[in-house]
């Protein structure tokens, strides 16, 4: 199948990427992230998704525009539901850009973090397959959690330390005191 792979950064994409052409899928890469905070962190995904989408010589399809402000007006109401947004705005633009240039399918490297909610992922996927007319490849990529790692460190990728958002960022570092 000739499948259209979101790709939210390079080292959750190794394993999927990996997986897929195991199983004899036609892959092309596509990297739309408008959720990541700050710019520079989104360029340094960016840039680290290109150095590894040559380094496995995958096609790679990138809107580098940094709507952080649609992303922001969609989720400020409400911090606590913003990955469903966030999971909705990104495989809605993937599903959508295969349609149009002819895929048979989508999926998406979300499914290969511990961190991500498989089940919204999942039916997200199959409603937007549903809707265009595509296949949605749904697998559960956590199983090669560590081995992905493994690879990214080897290949010297630059690793980030939290998912991209400026909501996951604060999760991340900071710890208010309890006093």
């Amino acid at each position: 199948m000739n499948l259209l792979l979101h790709i939210c950064c390079a080292n959750c994409a190794i394993y999927p990427v990996k997986m897929l052409r195991q199983q004899h899928h036609l892959l092309t890469g596509y990297f739309f992230n408008h959720n990541i905070h700050p710019y520079q962190e989104f360029r340094r995904r960016l840039d680290t998704t290109r150095e590894y989408a040559e380094q496995v010589d995958l096609p790679l399809i990138v809107s580098e525009e940094y709507a952080l402000e649609e992303f922001l007006s969609n989720v400020a109401a409400d911090p606590a539901s913003r990955c469903d947004y966030c999971y909705r705005a990104r495989m809605s633009a993937t599903a959508r850009l295969a349609a149009e240039q002819g895929f048979d399918g989508f999926s998406t490297s979300l499914l290969y973090s511990r961190y991500q909610q498989h089940d919204a992922i999942r039916a997200f996927g199959e409603n937007l397959a549903a809707e265009y007319g595509l296949v949605f490849v749904y697998e559960d990529y956590r199983v090669g959690w560590r081995e992905g790692i493994d690879v990214s460190k080897t290949m010297g990728l630059y690793r980030q330390q939290y998912c991209g958002c400026i909501y996951s960022e604060k999760e991340r570092y900071y710890r208010p005191s309890t006093n």
